[in-house]
């Protein structure tokens, strides 16, 4: 997909690797809102973007619904939706708590899912649209400690394998499946919780998801490594249970 002049929706935008993309962006013909949880200010560097910051809980379905309206309003359309936002426990499950999970399940899940669809209800004019959604590499490999966000990143992936046979000619749906990012964000899972090994900016997985959609890809891996070890633990499982089994040890 080409991007000039395109209308973009952009979830998560306020920090790390959504930050990242509104930076990547900024010297691009094309209007954005951008959506995240708290208020915020995009940097004020010079900038061929047009960028409306939009604040809403995205786990919550009127709050999609008031997004899709706003973007109609100010854009008359949506083109591409990035939907980025998420956000991780990082924990040894205790007692059950419907609530903690539903609460993870409502942002990570649900929310892009049902974004995905109302897109394909957008474009029932055939006009061209693009979904993009930042699942994991613990989409195929769960960490221990954050067995719940690897739940969420894994459904994306399962989801999106059995719906890109049901989407319309003018539709494409692109999964990004980045490793650990040096941000906060890992932070946020707990307050004192180890980023997973190997990790890598923002910035690259920015670069990489931009291309992914110039380049109209399926999938996006933008670490090698974690490619090259992937293929290795498919062939050789006890590869994969090694790593689980160091970060099993540091659960507190």
């Amino acid at each position: 997909m080409k991007l000039d002049n395109k209308r973009l929706v952009l979830t998560g935008a306020a920090s790390g690797i959504g930050k990242a993309i509104l930076k990547e962006l900024a010297n691009t013909q094309v209007h954005i809102i951008a959506v995240d949880l708290s208020p915020f200010v995009p940097e004020s560097t010079p900038s061929k973007a047009v960028i409306l910051p939009f604040m809403a809980d995205l786990g919550q379905q009127a709050e999609v619904d008031r997004l899709f309206d706003f973007a109609l309003e100010k854009m008359g359309g949506i083109d591409l939706f990035i939907a980025n936002a998420g956000f991780a426990y990082y924990e040894k499950i205790g007692a059950a708590d419907w609530t903690h999970i539903d609460a993870i399940f409502r942002v990570n899940v649900y929310s892009p899912l049902y974004a995905a669809v109302k897109m394909r209800d957008l474009h029932t004019d055939n006009s061209a649209y693009c979904v993009v959604i930042t699942a994991s590499a613990m989409s195929h490999l769960a960490v221990p400690g954050y067995a719940y966000y690897s739940a969420t990143k894994a459904a994306l992936d399962r989801f999106a394998q059995g719906y890109r046979f049901e989407l319309p000619a003018q539709g494409r749906l692109m999964l990004v499946y980045p490793i650990a990012t040096r941000t906060n964000f890992f932070d946020r899972a707990s307050g004192d919780t180890p980023v997973p090994f190997p990790a890598q900016t923002a910035e690259y997985v920015a670069k990489r998801i931009i291309g992914g959609i110039k380049s109209d890809r399926e999938s996006v891996y933008p670490s090698i490594i974690f490619r090259i070890f992937w293929s290795i633990s498919r062939i050789f499982p006890f590869a994969g249970r090694i790593y689980q089994q160091v970060y099993a040890r540091q659960i507190k």
